[in-house]
Order: C-alpha cells, then sequence, then structure tokens
C-alpha cells in the first residue's frame, strides 16, 4: 500500500525557517518523483517545488529562492523554507507520481502527482 507521511509542520515568525520532511513507502521499485504543494483556507492547491528521480529541481515562482527541495535516498524529500512570510501560512501536502512515459515533476499541477501525504500545518505570524 502506498503511504506518503509528512513531518516538521510547526509555527514560526515571519523571517524564520522550518523544514519539511517527507517519507514514502509501498512504492516497491518504481522511481517516483515528488512534489510539495500547499493549500491555504479558501485557496486552490499550489503547487510550489518538484523533484525528479535524477535531481532535476522545479519551483513556482512564489517561492523560488526561498525554499529549496531535495531528495534524501529515492523515497524522502525535504523542503527547506527560508525567510518564511504570513503568506505561506497553509497546509502543506507532500505528493508522489510514478515517473513513467512524459509525466515529470516540472508539472506541478495537482493532477500529475496520484498520491497524496495527510499535510502539515505551517503557520507563520507577522
Amino acid at each position: 500500500q502506498v503511504r506518503l507521511v509528512e513531518s516538521g509542520g510547526d509555527s514560526v515568525q515571519a523571517g524564520g525557517s522550518l523544514r519539511l520532511s517527507c517519507t514514502a513507502s509501498g512504492f516497491s521499485f518504481a522511481k517516483i518523483f515528488m512534489g510539495w504543494f500547499r493549500q491555504a483556507p479558501g485557496q486552490a492547491r499550489e503547487g510550489i517545488a518538484g523533484i525528479d528521480p535524477d535531481g532535476s529541481t522545479y519551483y513556482a515562482d512564489s517561492v523560488k529562492g526561498r525554499f529549496t527541495i531535495s531528495l534524501d535516498g529515492a523515497r524522502n524529500t525535504h523542503l527547506q523554507m527560508n525567510n518564511l512570510q504570513p503568506d505561506d501560512t497553509a497546509v502543506y501536502y507532500c505528493a508522489a507520481g510514478l515517473w513513467i512515459l512524459q509525466q515529470r515533476a516540472s508539472d506541478l499541477s495537482p493532477s500529475n502527482f496520484r498520491y497524496w501525504g495527510q499535510g502539515t500545518q505551517v503557520t507563520v505570524s507577522s
């Protein structure tokens, strides 16, 4: 059974940093790409960072230069978030997709990621 588990969400002051982690299991030997999404109350889920198994990374403009996605082995991803601002307050989700055919993490739309974690809350106060 496929499972994604996030950790690291917390409350921080503006300008602070957090590191989110995600562990994927149940994929057997399949290659997967992984990504991070966030959803603030009343807003659509936004893809903010993605990474392919070859290490290629992709970012939304809203986080470029502040957030860094990385792989730790083939099944763990981290999101280092620096200079957090109140607008970054949201539930953050880890997601994954099978690295097959033309599917890549470069497409940060939710429909491109088949597997999802339960989410972890990040709150940034001013």
